[in-house]
């Protein structure tokens, strides 16, 4: 986390009525009474490439809203292994469980360089209470927490490791431009793919060979997708 927005956390540094994602976030439908039961401070909060925003386990002080950058959501396995559970977008809320059991249950850590507005619990509380609008899109987050987590389990943990890391590709396009794709670490793909690292490397590699990516950087992190077909039907 960047040193200077730990020093002013919890100042209440967001301007949550002139934001650039509002119509994305949880504060989409809030209106000026909703925004007048807001008592407790929102803050933008920024984490670099690798570093933890909570642990599984933690207490949770709030949820976060994510502005920009990609999380990964990750759990501890009973023999000691790591497991990708969901990789949250802009838009997407890190921490919603903590509604519900005032504690993490998973690791968030940052894909990428990541903004969040941090919202205290006690104002997730006190707006659901009392504004319909909010309550509705935190039904409307919940459920699509829900079917991404069975869409990744579904679509990501099951069949030949072509066909996963085929359709990995496929969801990490840029909704922008489909052209476009982001992967990350071969090391974090094997964890969300549950493949070894030496067998997404080699799936990626035939995938390039083949003409269907074409690389965009040195690191193995940007892609051009030019046969997005082959994919689909992998």
């Amino acid at each position: 986390m960047i040193p200077i927005q730990v020093e002013s956390a919890w100042k209440g540094t967001s301007d949550c009525r002139d934001c650039g994602i509002r119509d994305m976030v949880l504060f989409a439908d809030l209106n000026e009474e909703d925004f007048g039961l807001i008592h407790a401070p929102i803050d933008d909060l920024m984490y670099a490439t690798g570093a933890s925003m909570y642990s599984e386990g933690d207490k949770a002080i709030g949820v976060m809203t994510i502005r920009t950058g990609m999380v990964k959501l990750v759990r501890n396995t009973s023999d000691g292994r790591q497991r990708i559970v969901r990789v949250l977008r802009p838009g997407d809320v890190a921490g919603l469980e903590a509604l519900a059991t005032s504690h993490y249950d998973s690791d968030a850590m940052a894909l990428s360089d990541v903004s969040v507005c941090r919202i205290p619990l006690d104002v997730m509380h006190t707006l659901s209470a009392n504004s319909p609008r909010l309550h509705r899109r935190l039904m409307q987050k919940w459920q699509h927490a829900l079917k991404s987590a069975d869409d990744w389990l579904a679509d990501l943990n099951f069949g030949t490791a072509r066909q996963r890391v085929g359709r990995f590709i496929l969801k990490m396009r840029n909704s922008q431009d489909p052209q476009r794709v982001t992967l990350f670490s071969r090391d974090d793909m094997g964890a969300m793919l549950d493949l070894k690292l030496e067998t997404v490397s080699r799936e990626v590699s035939a995938f390039v060979r083949e003409g269907v990516l074409s690389p965009m950087d040195k690191q193995g992190r940007r892609y051009q997708l030019l046969q997005a077909q082959v994919l689909e039907n992998v």
